[in-house]
């Protein structure tokens, strides 16, 4: 009897022996596993030692670093995780160009476009618009002026102001 309870406590040693030995997976195979579950999440990796995840990188949100986290965990063999991924605030909104060229209507660029065909045709004079108001600069005689003017009240702006134009005969 008393040899039959020691070989069954033999037995019992060398089983829990056997099963103690199977040991913990190997580092480069946790590795592996949380390398690839990490394949979803661009820009993060992972380092492993003695089972323990320490995950690094850039994510842009902070879903992104736990859904990193969450699939690391799920990794067989992981006995914890260390988060170190950083998460990128979004770029801020570009701020409102309030520039004067930005902030012309569209009326205005229509009509600018129209009277940049006439003037082209016109040397030494220059024109601009600004809120429907034609502005013409430079210098031109009496009568190429006065075909220009015809050209320009046909486009029917709300003005065209020639102060800055020299006139010569």
């Amino acid at each position: 009897m008393k040899l039959k309870q020691l070989t069954t406590a033999f037995l019992a040693a060398g089983l829990m022996f056997m099963i103690s030995c199977k040991g913990k997976p190997k580092d480069s195979d946790v590795q592996a596993a949380v390398t690839t579950a990490l394949q979803t999440t661009p820009g993060v990796s992972a380092d492993v030692k003695e089972g323990v995840v320490t995950l690094s990188g850039t994510v842009s949100s902070q879903a992104d670093k736990d859904a990193a986290e969450s699939a690391a965990k799920l990794s067989q063999g992981v006995t914890s995780v260390v988060n170190n991924i950083s998460v990128t605030p979004p770029a801020p909104a570009p701020a409102p160009d309030t520039t004067a060229a930005s902030m012309t209507a569209p009326a205005d660029v229509a009509l600018k476009t129209s009277v940049d065909a006439i003037v082209k045709d016109f040397s030494g004079i220059k024109a601009d618009v600004k809120d429907g108001v034609v502005i013409i600069t430079g210098e031109s005689k009496a009568d190429r002026w006065k075909r220009l003017k015809i050209a320009l009240d046909a486009l029917k702006p709300k003005k065209v102001d020639a102060s800055g134009l020299t006139i010569t005969k």
